[in-house]
């Protein structure tokens, strides 16, 4: 059940960094930071409101807007240069620890479990934490969304145009610039969400960018770049291996984690899913 939650968290993560990735070709180094922010977000919101549910939206929703303004503003003026953009986003993921840092403070800072989802429940002779299903759950059901909304509606058909062939989407009048705002609203979005959903597992602290950016961008090199199928397999096999690593071999935990993703580079460098070079 740890692997299975992890790797939920994992993929809320992780499939808004593909999304962008995959359309915009930009390596958006913050989304680490756009995860921490946004769990932070949810801390204050809870004191005022002390509903998880509100919270997850509140934070996906500020973060989303945060996002939006980073890319039409900064982003986009270097849409062409992959070294502006890897330094930029990093920079930005500094500013942000920085600034959570000052606001909120040094320690760690828990988010509690909803009262519904605190009791355990048993399975197969097993007592597993109630909250860890619900994520599980949650990840499930942002996948067949995530799903139903790039191949089943128009906004995701010109999404879809916008990755295969931007300048033939362009000639056919789809807003391509609007699109990509709109993917990046979305992925940071997820991200924010995320950060507020893993806190009544991992709290909020500094430094839990760092932590959860690494894990991202392995699961988006095993699934595959833009392929949300990708970061669903990805993200579990993520959790699988980094839970059962520290759990059995912790001195090689590491070792096992980054060796999947080293033997995917190696032999199939777009990925089990992607259909874009890594």
């Amino acid at each position: 059940m740890n692997s299975l939650s992890l790797g939920g968290l994992l993929f809320l993560l992780a499939a808004g960094f593909s999304l962008i990735f995959g359309l915009m070709r930009i390596a958006n180094l913050t989304h680490g930071s756009l995860f921490m922010l946004g769990a932070y977000v949810g801390v204050t919101t809870m004191r005022y409101v002390p509903s998880l549910a509100v919270a997850a939206l509140a934070a996906g929703l500020s973060v989303a807007l945060f996002g939006g303004l980073l890319e039409r503003f900064i982003l986009r003026k270097i849409s062409n240069n992959v070294l502006s953009q890897v330094l930029v986003t990093l920079g930005v993921s500094f500013i942000i620890a920085d600034a959570c840092l000052l606001t909120w403070g040094g320690d760690p800072i828990p988010i509690p479990t909803p009262e519904l989802l605190q009791k355990p429940v048993r399975l197969a002779g097993f007592i597993f934490p109630a909250y860890r299903l619900a994520v599980v759950v949650i990840a499930v059901v942002v996948a067949i969304g995530l799903y139903l909304l790039m191949d089943r509606t128009r906004l995701g058909a010109m999404i879809r145009a916008g990755v295969d062939d931007p300048e033939m989407a362009r000639a056919a009048g789809i807003p391509v610039s609007r699109l990509f705002t709109t993917v990046f609203c979305l992925g940071a979005a997820l991200a924010g969400a995320g950060g507020v959903i893993a806190g009544p597992i991992n709290s909020a602290y500094p430094g839990l960018d760092a932590d959860m950016l690494p894990l991202a961008l392995i699961v988006v090199i095993l699934g595959g770049v833009g392929s949300l199928l990708g970061a669903f397999v990805g993200a579990f096999i993520t959790g699988f291996v980094y839970t059962f690593g520290v759990a059995l071999l912790p001195d090689l935990a590491y070792v096992i984690l980054f060796l999947p993703m080293i033997l995917v580079i190696a032999f199939r460098p777009r990925g089990l899913f992607g259909k874009f070079a890594a």
